[in-house]
């Protein structure tokens, strides 16, 4: 896996948000289209200025057939204004018989154009090998995003888990956890991720245009307990490096 420090700018140019649910109609995220713009007025105006949109793949719950998701993400690509971030493609996909079909026959969704893909587990269930498979991921040239990594119970007393996961894959804290909106006992573990250099990017994992509201006090917390070039390195740096295929430092 190439390391961060070549392959991406060290120049900030805008946010990036690695995991959003602003597509509309297709999860628990956006409802509708102007739910859609309203959320991407306010990735703007917080400096998104790149948002993947993540919809859930998830079985028996939300697993909206992959010609609808492309139809929607066109669709509101068609719609967005110009001063609304640009959108790439992704999919938030969940560790389930889905997900191992498709890693077994190659067609996990990706972020679009890249070779990284966004993963959720159960918060109370590690699977068995996951921090061999996530390897094996990286020696076939993939590389593993894993999402809310704070929410998982397995972490939250392992430190050495959450490193030997964080040499394999990306680990990509949620920035309203950070401001203390998703439980006492997230919120003290994703600080824990940033302010110990466990975590490798955050994003807004928005559904609504509250979060990213509270997104907004996520990145505040940051400034405030990291200074703001870690805002930048996590929120910017760290997210076009992932997108890079590489594993920030």
């Amino acid at each position: 896996m190439c390391t961060s420090t070549l392959r991406y700018t060290r120049e900030p140019v805008g946010y990036v948000d690695l995991h959003s649910h602003v597509l509309f109609g297709l999860d628990d995220g956006a409802p509708d289209r102007s739910t859609s713009l309203a959320m991407l007025d306010a990735l703007a105006a917080l400096g998104v200025t790149e948002q993947c949109v993540t919809p859930h793949q998830k079985a028996h719950q939300y697993l909206p057939a992959w010609d609808r998701v492309e139809a929607t993400y066109a669709e509101l690509d068609g719609l967005r204004r110009p001063l609304h971030p640009t959108l790439r493609l992704g999919a938030e996909n969940m560790w389930d018989d889905v997900f191992y079909t498709r890693a077994a026959e190659d067609t996990v969704p990706t972020y679009r154009g890249t070779p990284a893909f966004l993963v959720e587990i159960p918060p109370s269930l590690m699977p068995p090998g996951m921090v061999d498979r996530m390897f094996q991921f990286q020696r076939a040239g993939k590389l593993p995003v894993l999402a809310h990594p704070e929410r998982y119970h397995a972490l939250w007393e392992d430190d050495g888990l959450a490193a030997s996961l964080r040499r394999v894959c990306a680990l990509v804290v949620d920035l309203p956890a950070l401001a203390g909106f998703h439980g006492r006992r997230e919120s003290k573990m994703a600080r824990h991720l940033v302010e110990s250099g466990l975590a490798s990017a955050v994003a807004t994992d928005a559904h609504q245009v509250g979060d990213v509201q509270q997104a907004a006090q996520g990145l505040a917390w940051i400034d405030k307990k990291l200074g703001h070039a870690a805002t930048v390195r996590l929120f910017d740096h760290a997210p076009r490096a992932i997108l890079a295929g590489c594993l920030p430092d």
